[in-house]
């Protein structure tokens, strides 16, 4: 039975190869799916994948509507004479508003998570009564024939991103570009920069405010951004205010790079206690 959820996340999960010949399950709407569940919200996910990419176990409370497609979503990282770089292997099916189940454009709360150019920017248009959060990295993006990724300049119009009500992102998205920040500043109602173990700073029309990270035991940051965008997007909805929904996503976030992946997803039960007792960076 197709549910109306609390929190839908629009976006490829992937298939993330490790050194040892193994992949890891990855993408946006992994790590968001499972934060905005352990947060206590009905999710949905939209995404496209291949058959036997595992998405989320047995959770209840997680509906996925899958495209499937003959290869998932796959990066690789490859060193070159010491550099990393990330490699795109294969992409699955692009994600449409026509992809859309009956009842799922009523979710409140709607994150558009692209990884690979796969969302249609359509979809900002398809949710006219939610409160719409984009992590745009994935349209900042773009891959050479070898596979090769490497930053390119926003294509997203300023109308569209003025239909938004929150775009989280970092500066390794834009590669370090201050005019593409800029550009997401002026024209987002809420733009929110993650910028690591400095927190997060929070533009909002002409205020700035920066939000210390909280003091944690670092050892992965993989999917730190996704978990604090959600957790973002979760608290704007339910208090309408940007600098107290950074806090709380702060929060969020330094719990998950307390462990490897997506195992230390905290609760909205751990987050409220790290908010009363965690130390700030």
């Amino acid at each position: 039975m197709i549910r109306t959820p609390d929190y839908l996340v629009i976006g490829h999960a992937t298939r993330d190869l490790t050194p040892d010949g193994g992949f890891l399950v990855g993408g946006t709407v992994t790590y968001s799916g499972l934060t905005a569940s352990r947060l206590g919200l009905r999710v949905a996910v939209l995404t496209s994948a291949d058959p036997a990419l595992p998405l989320f176990g047995d959770d209840p409370s997680i509906q996925v509507q899958r495209l499937l497609a003959s290869d998932s979503t796959t990066f690789e990282n490859v060193y070159e004479q010491g550099v990393r770089r990330q490699h795109l292997r294969a992409v699955a099916e692009p994600l449409t508003p026509a992809d859309l189940p009956t009842g799922w454009e009523q979710a409140p709360i709607v994150h558009l998570g692209p990884i690979a150019q796969e969302v249609d920017m359509a979809l900002i248009g398809a949710f006219p009564n939610a409160l719409l959060g984009i992590t745009p990295q994935g349209w900042l993006r773009q891959w050479d024939e070898q596979g090769r990724v490497s930053p390119q300049p926003c294509t997203i119009s300023p109308d569209l991103l003025r239909a938004a009500n929150a775009v989280v992102l970092s500066p390794e998205d834009v590669g370090g570009d201050r005019e593409q920040i800029d550009f997401f500043r002026q024209h987002a109602p809420v733009c929110v920069l993650t910028i690591g173990r400095d927190g997060a700073i929070v533009y909002q029309g002409r205020n700035e405010v920066r939000v210390p990270s909280f003091q944690a035991n670092e050892l992965d940051p993989t999917g730190a951004g996704d978990v604090f965008a959600t957790a973002f997007f979760i608290r704007l909805y339910e208090t309408r205010d940007a600098v107290q929904a950074a806090r709380f996503a702060n929060a969020a976030a330094s719990f998950v790079i307390e462990g490897p992946g997506a195992s230390h997803i905290p609760s909205r039960t751990q987050v409220e206690w790290r908010l009363r007792h965690g130390g700030v960076v």
